[in-house]
């Protein structure tokens, strides 16, 4: 069954990822659904956890991924051009994953040669982050605790169980607490960009075409909610809403807007400059007939031709979880 939160409708859901801290479930319940989850360690209070009735891996992960060639797509699903997908590439090899797959699995634990990576989205908070399945020696694979801390997901790996945070990638509770995963460039763009850039480029499919209703968002009118500050209590500056699109590099956010209305900027040692354009996934129930956002590209100013990791995602996340970080919201 999907989680609550990847159907019921947006009013609904909120009030009910606020209404269940993890508080409210015991640390004896919690040990039997995470047997292996060391609950002594923790860098974060445990009430901050919120369950929403989704658990472990009721939203199903991706551990076998299946692909198809980017110029056969359209024969294989009902995916339109613009619609948004998150684009990675190693060692010569081009893999996109469309978010209409991603709202639905969250987690794709994925190989391109000697790079293991997870592919990880939250689409309560428009986070899309790529990581390093390495950590030291560990390799690890990735889970869905079913809980979320500020409307973002928390992850488990299989290998000690510790939990994750998606935004940032840092773990919060269990063996591996205060250790953080390497975050790996990637693009958040339009299928037709994806195409346009990597024509031998490869598509994650379903498995299963009918597990899920693929192509359509729960999530359709979100944008433009202004949610009560109870629910969503964050700093934002003033002239920020929760819900509208930052684009997050390090401890620094640019409102998307700002990036739209000039072009392109030069601050802070890196680049952002507006490109082309995809569907929202917060606007209409059919993702391809959402309504056209900006895509990004992210360089260092000293290496111009090097894509710098990013995020683009609401800005009530940016505050939740960099409270110290700069809003960079105009010329100095």
């Amino acid at each position: 069954m999907p989680s609550l939160r990847a159907v019921l409708p947006l009013a609904t859901l909120l009030a009910t990822a606020l209404a269940a801290p993890a508080g409210a479930q015991s640390l004896m319940d919690l040990a039997r659904e995470f047997p292996g989850t060391d609950f002594s360690r923790s860098e974060i209070p445990f009430e901050e956890i919120q369950f929403d009735g989704a658990r472990r891996d009721s939203i199903p992960p991706i551990h076998d991924p299946v692909f198809a060639p980017v110029d056969d797509i359209q024969d294989v699903t009902d995916m339109g051009e613009l619609e948004p997908v998150i684009s990675v590439s190693f060692d010569g090899v081009a893999r996109a994953y469309p978010l209409r797959l991603m709202l639905w699995h969250e987690i794709v634990n994925d190989r391109i040669g000697d790079q293991p990576f997870v592919v990880t989205y939250c689409p309560l908070c428009n986070s899309g982050l790529v990581f390093d399945r390495r950590l030291g020696d560990r390799e690890l694979t990735f889970g869905n605790t079913g809980r979320i801390r500020h409307f973002d997901m928390v992850m488990y790996d299989h290998q000690t169980e510790s939990w994750w945070q998606q935004f940032g990638g840092r773990a919060l509770i269990g063996e591996l607490t205060g250790q953080t995963l390497k975050l790996l460039p990637a693009r958040l763009e339009a299928l037709r960009t994806f195409r346009d850039r990597h024509s031998d480029g490869e598509v994650l499919i379903p498995a299963d075409p009918f597990l899920r209703p693929y192509g359509s968002s729960p999530y359709a009118g979100m944008e433009g909610r202004v949610p009560s500050r109870s629910a969503f209590p964050y700093d934002l500056p003033e002239s920020l809403r929760m819900f509208d699109y930052v684009v997050v590099v390090g401890d620094s956010a640019w409102p998307l807007d700002r990036i739209v209305e000039e072009g392109r900027i030069e601050e802070g040692g890196v680049v952002l400059e507006a490109t082309t354009t995809r569907n929202s996934l917060h606007d209409r129930r059919n993702i391809a007939r959402g309504r056209e956002i900006s895509d990004v590209r992210v360089t260092s100013v000293e290496a111009p031709d090097t894509e710098l990791p990013y995020d683009v995602t609401f800005a009530f996340a940016f505050s939740a979880f960099v409270p110290e970080g700069e809003w960079r919201l105009g010329p100095r």
